[in-house]
């Protein structure tokens, strides 16, 4: 009997082996949990298009939208933990919904094997032009001698604007009112006519109202200044050192893919990151390549949850 079991574990082994040299050869789904056509998709499409270059593999994008994230990462964590099912996950997916949702359906921690982490994209303070505002410091200055009459508005509560705006107003200490939407469009379009003062918002979404003069932009929330607005600081170097925030874009798979397949995928993502082609198309989405080992990735998610899980709870943030 026991020879028997020693057989069968040595041939599970052999096969686990044979598995992941042969990978891959079939298609590969990469879930995305948004609707094609944002910033998500955009980003999933570049990766996708030079992950299946790398792999000699198809890597088709699966949008798979609903609940803020939510759907596309359960479908990603109760797939096959064979390679054959990867996951774009960021902010909203594993920082944001698992800290507002009581009863997720999915662990972001348990149920995924962080592979890389693709991208950051900062966000910009964009204010109506009529606000007596130029920059971040007399932003603050104006928000303190008006407590609760500025207000933002965001694409949602525990939505990534939402959270900026948290973010920033607790460092500054200031109180303004928040006024959420059903999505980013509705939220723009009330900045554009002055019904709300100001929002943090996806460079991308509103580049063109800047360029127009539709729009004031005071600061962008990343460490760095973009390539995309040069001119703009950092929330960071206007006045609140402390500051961060942003998207995030990172490779996952299901838990318990064999870390052979885990490190293929890397590789082939590195690969991929390091292309200038590639690296130009995620600067034109607003989001710069990052890169690094899966297990700083995972370090990187921890972090981040634990930072959106202290903002949530201090400020008695609540889904709609």
């Amino acid at each position: 009997m026991i020879l028997l079991r020693l057989f069968l574990v040595i041939l599970y082994l052999l096969g686990l082996t044979c598995q992941a040299q042969s990978y891959p050869d079939k298609p590969i789904r990469l879930i995305v949990p948004f609707a094609s056509g944002g910033g998500n998709d955009a980003i999933a499409r570049v990766v996708a298009q030079q992950l299946g270059a790398e792999l000699k593999q198809s890597v088709i994008v699966e949008n798979r939208p609903g609940a803020g994230g939510a759907v596309g990462a359960e479908a990603a964590a109760r797939s096959a933990a064979d390679g054959y099912t990867i996951f774009l996950g960021g902010v909203g997916s594993l920082a944001v919904n698992p800290n507002l949702v009581s009863k997720l359906s999915y662990d972001p921690i348990k149920d995924f094997e962080p592979i890389i982490l693709i991208a950051s994209a900062p966000a910009a303070l964009v204010v109506y032009p009529a606000l007596a505002a130029t920059d971040v410091r007399s932003l603050i200055a104006l928000a303190k001698k008006n407590p609760g009459k500025i207000n933002f508005s965001s694409n949602g509560n525990g939505s990534s604007a939402h959270i900026a705006a948290v973010m920033f107003t607790t460092l500054a200490g200031i109180d303004m009112v928040h006024v959420p939407y059903k999505g980013l469009a509705p939220a723009l379009n009330d900045l554009l006519v002055g019904r709300v003062d100001l929002m943090f918002s996806s460079l991308v979404a509103i580049i063109p109202q800047i360029q127009a003069g539709k729009l004031r932009a005071l600061a962008v929330t990343g460490k760095h200044r973009t390539p995309l607005l040069p001119e703009v600081p950092t929330i960071a170097e206007a006045g609140l050192p402390d500051y961060q925030a942003g998207s995030w874009y990172g490779l996952l798979a299901p838990a318990g893919t064999p870390q052979d397949i885990i490190s293929k995928i890397h590789a082939a993502s590195t690969r991929a990151l390091a292309q200038e082609s590639v690296r130009a198309q995620l600067a034109s989405e607003g989001a710069e390549a990052i890169g690094g080992s899966p297990a700083e990735f995972a370090a990187h998610i921890q972090v981040e949850f634990q930072r959106i899980h202290t903002v949530i709870r201090d400020n008695r943030i609540q889904m709609d």
